[in-house]
């Protein structure tokens, strides 16, 4: 016996459609609305976002030697490297 799904053409995903339109772009928040049916979310003014939000580093990551050593994160990158460094380590071992 067959089974029933074998023989039927597969279709591809479809990813999400791409907006290119710059007005768009530039007064809505394309993507956001999780709703299948509704408006995209309009821009608010600058003034209205907090101060905190345009001063986010998007950036790739600092280097260990561009952060300062009584930072949290400085700690938490040395932590992260050390851990990439005894991976490595180990993974050169034989039992």
């Amino acid at each position: 016996m067959k089974s029933k799904g074998k023989n039927l053409p597969k279709e591809g995903l479809k990813g999400p459609e791409v907006c290119t339109d710059p007005a768009m772009l530039t007064t809505y928040a394309m993507g956001v609305n999780y709703f299948k049916d509704g408006p995209e979310v309009a821009l608010k003014p600058d003034s209205e976002y907090p101060e905190w939000l345009f001063k986010i580093h998007l950036g790739p990551p600092k280097k260990l030697e561009e952060l300062d050593p009584n930072s949290i994160e400085y700690w938490r990158r040395l932590r992260k490297y050390n851990t990439w460094h005894r991976n490595k380590l180990k993974k050169g071992k034989k039992l």
